[in-house]
């Protein structure tokens, strides 16, 4: 299992937010670049790198920022955070990113989500937001009455491959992962691998997340706050 720290962007600054909740934004550097460099010296071989500005607006908005990680360390990035289109993913994939997260095109234009899958193959991550039962997007503003189940073999149906599967009232919360989410979802969805995020507070976490049969696991906070060392973090970044 991989463990892949969790960067934030609102207006340049690297960020992290409770919940999803904008209100409860904490600042942690004025220059995501160096905290990037910071996690490329630590040994971390990828970034999960958002543009919350861009997941709000539907655009993506720090374009700047996100060009400067991107050309400037050799972490392989997962980017997400208001892409519209192929036009996009094409940018950002010319820009040096790794692999495209794409959660709300899926869920309110299927089929043209459908044919960026089939255009841009494993390239495209989908991102599972959930809200208790509910699944949510545009920076988890807004909410659906999809069944996760369903979702997901829609997502297959696709052609996804990858997924995060976010818990939204954990994520940020340092309260623990939701265990008995990916315990359900890894061995009924054989055929995805499902990346973990939300709520990991401590090394013990990431250990119990490595018994379920994760393909990755997203950390943010606990990171920041020094609730992980890296020196902790050691056994899974060989």
């Amino acid at each position: 299992m991989q463990v892949i720290p969790a960067m934030d962007i609102i207006s340049g600054q690297c960020v992290r937010l409770t919940k999803g909740n904008f209100k409860s934004k904490k600042v942690y550097s004025q220059n995501p670049l160096k905290i990037a460099q910071i996690f490329q010296k630590a040994g971390f071989k990828k970034l999960h790198l958002i543009d919350l500005d861009g997941a709000r607006a539907g655009k993506i908005k720090n374009w700047e920022t996100i060009e400067k990680i991107a050309q400037s360390t050799n972490l392989k990035i997962e980017f997400g955070g208001g892409i519209r289109d192929a036009r996009d993913i094409k940018t950002l994939l010319d820009s040096g990113i790794n692999k495209v997260i794409l959660g709300s095109l899926a869920l309110k234009d299927p089929d043209k989500f459908k044919k960026i899958v089939k255009k841009f193959g494993d390239k495209i991550i989908a991102a599972v937001d959930i809200m208790g039962k509910k699944i949510c997007y545009r920076g988890w503003q807004k909410e659906t009455q999809k069944e996760l189940s369903s979702f997901l073999k829609d997502l297959i149906k696709m052609g996804v491959k990858t997924i995060i599967c976010t818990d939204i009232e954990r994520d940020g919360a340092l309260r623990g992962p939701n265990l008995s989410l990916y315990k359900r979802l890894v061995p009924k969805f054989k055929n995805l691998k499902i990346i973990a995020s939300g709520g990991v507070r401590n090394i013990e976490d990431l250990k119990k997340l490595s018994q379920i049969g994760l393909t990755g696991v997203i950390v943010g906070k606990a990171i920041y706050e020094n609730k992980i060392s890296f020196n902790e973090l050691k056994i899974f970044l060989k």
